[in-house]
């Protein structure tokens, strides 16, 4: 008998053993004496797919099994126990689950079906090859030529899938941007409109913002992020306040600018690292707001996150500690010039910002509380820096910190519930306690709050709506400032429609009452389209 034909029979016999599975002259995955069919997964069960399911004890990923009786699951009494035991046994192809069990109560597919046929003949080639094992009987040969039959099309499928992924994954390799960088963008179309009452401040805008961001990992559990950005969205009411200033705002303009780099980096098991230039603190404290997205969530710069976290930042770095699974503590210091040595600059010299946060994250419930302790120069402040709070609020939060070099204590506490997949509830508040660094006895005290509903997932997958209320940063009391006699107060309802995974249509509107300490409403209308690739 030719060696050709050995293996074969050799095959056959292997595969029959699966067809004692799938028994019945037609070769149909059901038996007349059990209502579902054993599952192919524990045949194909691959290191990686099983290392969900260890628990410790059972057979390892990757151990064979030797006998049938190491499969808790399956009984003497079962209907298709000599054919496990045939493969299990005879032919050693089944390599079982980590917790050993072989779950064959669990329906397959027919690709499923013949997937499992297809890995055994790797396993009798191997036995052909060290001429070991049994040769098959003519029963054997008899079922594996109705298997062969049966499964003729879904075993060619199989083949042509295997064919067309190889050459993907070819022509992925050829043309791949980097081994170690993976490069991501997005693109903003901002139509925004707004008015004041009883004004002539009505003006409409469109513009865009720009971002294209390289990630490069060096060791695989790194990152080194490098943000480039162009920006033309401006506020379209009146840039003397900052109510109702926009997310995806910026004063880039038409050139691309280095927006943000950072590198971030574990220590150890417990312990995250960030440093970088033109850090957020949200890049180290979180936020615990369903609506942020730095410009892709909320519409406004109010409701995208708690304004405490708006202080300027520049170069500086941040630390995470996990103490549990479910308690972190972040700590945050960024200094105004670090690479400016002359007087008043410098990393300890000059202007600072020093924070430090402790966050509690645990099933539906998530939340934090947040410390700043801030000081800015008269000349950083004078420079283009943005004022604390990011210049968002009242004129009068603005102006208050726009050319006094000031020093300040910040307070922040911001929480989360997921009431239901469909709802979460969230809000937060902000204290700013800011006193002239030349003269202490003039101050100002700063308050914000919000509260805000999330529905994920409303009406289509991967859409959200979002509805936020709140009062903007205000001065409520000062000495030798001016205060906001009126609190200003905003309402922000947007509706973010997922077309695809790529492209975002967000319809919203905004509306401050009380605007610029006065009775006067200022609306925002916004159609926001994002492109991400």
């Amino acid at each position: 008998m030719m060696f050709s034909e050995l293996m074969m029979r050799a095959q056959l016999a292997t595969i029959a053993a699966f067809g004692a599975i799938a028994t019945g002259a037609s070769v149909a995955l059901a038996s007349p004496t059990a209502p579902e069919t054993a599952t192919i997964d524990a045949l194909l069960a691959t290191p990686a797919e099983a290392s969900d399911l260890t628990d410790g004890d059972g057979i390892g990923a990757g151990d064979q099994v030797t006998s049938v009786s190491q499969l808790s699951d399956v009984q003497p009494t079962d209907w298709a126990f000599q054919a496990l035991q045939s493969l299990v046994e005879r032919y050693g192809c089944i390599a079982g689950y980590p917790d050993g069990t072989f779950r064959g109560n669990r329906a397959l597919t027919r690709y499923e079906f013949a997937a499992g046929l297809n890995a055994c003949l790797a396993k009798v080639e191997e036995l052909i090859g060290t001429a070991t094992g049994d040769l098959a009987t003519k029963a054997d040969l008899q079922t594996l030529q109705r298997l062969q039959e049966e499964f003729a099309a879904e075993l060619a499928v199989l083949r042509g899938r295997v064919d067309a992924l190889e050459a993907r994954t070819s022509e992925l390799e050829a043309n791949q941007f980097s081994t170690t960088t993976k490069l991501t963008g997005s693109v903003i179309f901002g139509l925004q409109g707004g008015t004041i009452e009883d004004s002539d401040r009505e003006q409409v805008t469109f513009g865009q913002r720009t971002r294209l961001v390289f990630e490069t990992s060096f060791t695989g559990r790194d990152r080194l992020f490098t943000r480039l950005d162009t920006n033309t969205v401006e506020n379209p009411i009146d840039d003397r306040t900052g109510l109702g200033s926009l997310s995806y705002a910026g004063p880039n303009g038409t050139d691309f600018d280095l927006s943000f780099l950072a590198y971030t980096f574990p220590i150890g098991e417990t312990f995250d690292a960030i440093v970088g230039f033109d850090l957020l603190l949200i890049d180290t404290h979180p936020h615990h707001n369903p609506l942020f997205g730095n410009g892709t969530g909320a519409l406004s710069a109010f409701a995208d996150r708690n304004p405490i976290f708006r202080q300027p930042t520049y170069g500086g770095a941040g630390l995470t500690w996990k103490i549990n699974d479910a308690l972190s503590w972040a700590f945050m210091y960024s200094a105004g010039n670090p690479a400016d040595p002359s007087l008043g600059s410098g990393l300890f010299n000059g202007s600072y910002s020093a924070s430090t946060s402790i966050n509690y994250t645990k099933g539906r419930f998530s939340g934090g509380v947040f410390y700043a302790r801030s000081y800015y120069s008269d000349t950083d402040l004078g420079d283009g820096a943005a004022p604390l709070m990011g210049a968002i609020g009242t004129r009068n939060s603005r102006s208050a910190f726009a050319t006094d070099s000031i020093d300040s204590d910040n307070i922040g506490v911001q929480l989360s519930y997921r009431i239901s997949d469909g709802l979460t509830a969230f809000g937060w508040g902000g204290y700013t306690l800011a006193r002239n660094a030349r003269d202490i006895d003039e101050y100002v005290r700063v308050t914000n709050w919000a509260f805000g509903l999330a529905f994920p997932d409303l009406i289509k997958e991967g859409s959200i709506g979002g509805l936020i209320v709140g009062q903007p940063p205000a001065v409520v009391s000062s000495r030798g400032y001016q205060d906001d006699d009126s609190l200003p107060f905003h309402v922000e309802a947007l509706y973010k429609f997922a077309v695809n995974d790529n492209i975002y249509v967000t319809p919203g509107v905004i509306a401050v009452f009380n605007a610029d300490d006065s009775d006067d409403t200022a609306f925002v209308g916004v159609l926001r389209t994002e492109f991400k690739f």
